[in-house]
């Protein structure tokens, strides 16, 4: 039998038969609602490293924080849809403002690493999602304590490298974290829909959830890159 003969189902390769139609509805709003904040992170980070009119640091974080807690304070309602699209808009943009300073470290070693890390961070965050769509429902919440428990150990390791300064422990921090934050892009996934099946349709807000594991990943991954990129030019010289 020739296997080219083979007529290829693509519409069965999208059927997620555990997860009911509102709901997978609910998660095309989630993932639209996704590219709108990468596209104005974007320029978020176009500001910060070409025009100058905005400088990342401090100030941006602050900013970005202000704006979560304010599109967590306001409910979700068909009313407010719009209002909170907007708020989710300038906290990916101040987001985007606030890699500036990692982009603009990037830059003076190579540019070309910040493509490569983002299209890395989208082959990840696409395969990690796929794993929890396709995989057993609830199969991967369990997750949950151990992931917040490796932050925890993370943040004590970052404090006490404070006052270390090893490069060795930083680059290990960075790697474990970069693992942890893909174990998050499978908990929350299925955290979104498990909450959505419960009636929870807020996708602007589970939106959030998968936007900081993108950025964070991008982040961990663009500054792994330049370091490795470092070390390679002084081995050279």
């Amino acid at each position: 039998m020739n296997v080219f003969d083979r007529n290829i189902n693509f519409d069965a390769l999208f059927k997620f038969s555990q997860i009911s139609r509102s709901t997978q509805q609910h998660l095309k709003n989630v993932y639209a609602s996704l590219s709108m904040c990468m596209f104005v992170a974007a320029a978020g980070a176009y500001v910060h490293v070409v025009t100058r009119l905005f400088q990342g640091g401090l100030l941006s974080v602050l900013g970005s924080l202000a704006m979560m807690v304010w599109l967590s304070m306001t409910p979700h309602s068909p009313e407010t849809e719009k209002k909170r699209l907007a708020i989710l808009s300038g906290f990916a943009f101040l987001t985007g403002v606030g890699l500036g300073p990692a982009m603009d470290y990037v830059i003076s070693i190579n540019p070309s690493i910040i493509v490569t890390a983002f299209l890395g961070t989208s082959v990840i965050f696409v395969c990690f999602t796929l794993s929890a769509l396709y995989a057993q429902r609830r199969s991967y919440l369990f997750l949950g304590g151990t992931l917040m428990s490796g932050l925890s150990i993370l943040l004590l390791v970052s404090v006490l490298n404070m006052f270390i300064g090893s490069v060795a422990l930083f680059k290990a921090h960075m790697y474990i974290a970069l693992v942890i934050m893909c174990g998050f892009v499978l908990f929350d996934t299925q955290l979104i829909i498990e909450k959505a099946e419960m009636g929870d349709k807020d996708y602007i807000w589970h939106c959030v959830d998968l936007f900081l594991d993108f950025v964070t990943i991008f982040r961990k991954l663009m500054v792994l890159l330049a370091m490795n990129e470092k070390d390679k030019k002084k081995e050279k010289k």
